[in-house]
Parts: C-alpha cells; structure tokens; sequence
C-alpha cells in the first residue's frame, strides 16, 4: 500500500464508540482526517474468521470498499490462560447484542470460578486496507492478570477487571494517556507508525 498522503481521510472500521475514540486519540499525532464506518452508514460484516488478523481484515476491506477510502481495522480482545485462551476472538459476542460489558466481565469471574490461575493478556491486531483491497497487518499484546470486582471507570470492555504487569491498577483505573502508552493497541500503532507517515 502507498502511504497516506497529508491531509487524507482514514476511516475507522468500527461502531464500537469506545473503540473509535481511542483509535482517533491513537491517531492525533497525524496529520489524518480521521471518520468511523458508523459515519458513512455502512453495515457491519459478519467477522467469520478464526484468528483476530483474519476479522481485523474482514472489517477494513469492507469499510475500504464501502466508502471508496482507506480503511483501518481493529480486532482485539481478552485471552485468559486458564479458559484456553476464552473469550478471544469472541470477546465482543461476550457481551452480546446490547454490548454490555459487565454482563462479560461477570461470565469470565464466573468461568474462572475458583481457578488460582488469573493469568491474562489483550491482544490487538489491525489490518490497514486500501480500496482496491490491500491488506497490511499489525499485532500488539501486553501481558497482565485479572482482578475482581471490577476497579474504575475509565476506558471500556474489559479494562476494568485487567491489570497490565508491573502495574497495581487496572486499565479502567488509568487516565487514557498512561494506557496508550502501555496497551495492546498502544503496540500495534507503534508498528502501523511508520506506515502512517507523510512521505
């Protein structure tokens, strides 16, 4: 894929409000006019694949062909070790049709049960695609444990229930600068970075 030119329009393969903010706080930083799926009314496509990779490209080749615009995509979600890796890519169908987070959050304190093991990590893979249907990929993860009852009100999904390693609050206790700067999305920008530059 080509680089974006100055000024150009990225549209966010999302209609996750808390999803598109972050990314559009992710993207200050560049000179990009930053519009969501949601803005151009387009539906959302059925996320049929089996890794995060494969849905992050389903959502950004859709978006891109939908509005004739590059389009960047995210999937990401909860792996807990002790659930064989549940909820992943099914992190969002966790919460159901309405989104609701503390019904998901309760499900996996529910599944855990009495397991010692709180062993956890986000996963984010971001798929760039351009209308002709290029698609570019890349990961970030941050490794962490899960605490309960949930703690803050900050960030959205499952931030309040994770707490990175090295750290003694949960994502939903940290002001957003101080989680982009250590999370899982956080890395995988840092990798779409140099992609984002004006050449």
């Amino acid at each position: 894929m080509k680089s974006l030119p100055e000024g150009a329009t990225l549209v966010i393969a999302s209609h996750n409000p808390g999803k598109v903010r972050e990314i559009a706080e992710l993207l200050a930083p560049f000179d990009l006019k930053v519009r969501s799926a949601g803005d151009f009314g387009l539906p959302e496509p059925e996320e049929n694949g089996s890794t995060f990779a494969e849905n992050a490209a389903i959502k950004a080749k859709a978006a891109a062909a939908g509005c004739g615009l590059p389009a960047l995509a995210d999937d990401s979600g909860l792996s807990v070790a002790a659930l064989d890796g549940q909820p992943g890519i099914y992190s969002a169908r966790w919460a159901g049709a309405d989104k609701n987070f503390t019904h998901a959050m309760q499900r996996v304190e529910e599944e855990l049960g009495d397991t010692p093991d709180r062993r956890a990590e986000f996963v984010c893979a971001l798929a760039m695609a351009s209308p002709a249907g290029e698609v570019e990929h890349f990961e970030g993860r941050v490794q962490g444990c899960l605490v309960w009852p949930p703690r803050g009100d900050q960030g959205f999904g499952y931030d309040p229930i994770f707490v990175p390693n090295g750290e003694t609050r949960t994502f939903g206790e940290m002001p957003p600068a101080e989680k982009h700067a250590i999370s899982h999305r956080a890395r995988a920008f840092a990798r779409l970075k140099e992609r984002l530059k004006v050449r």
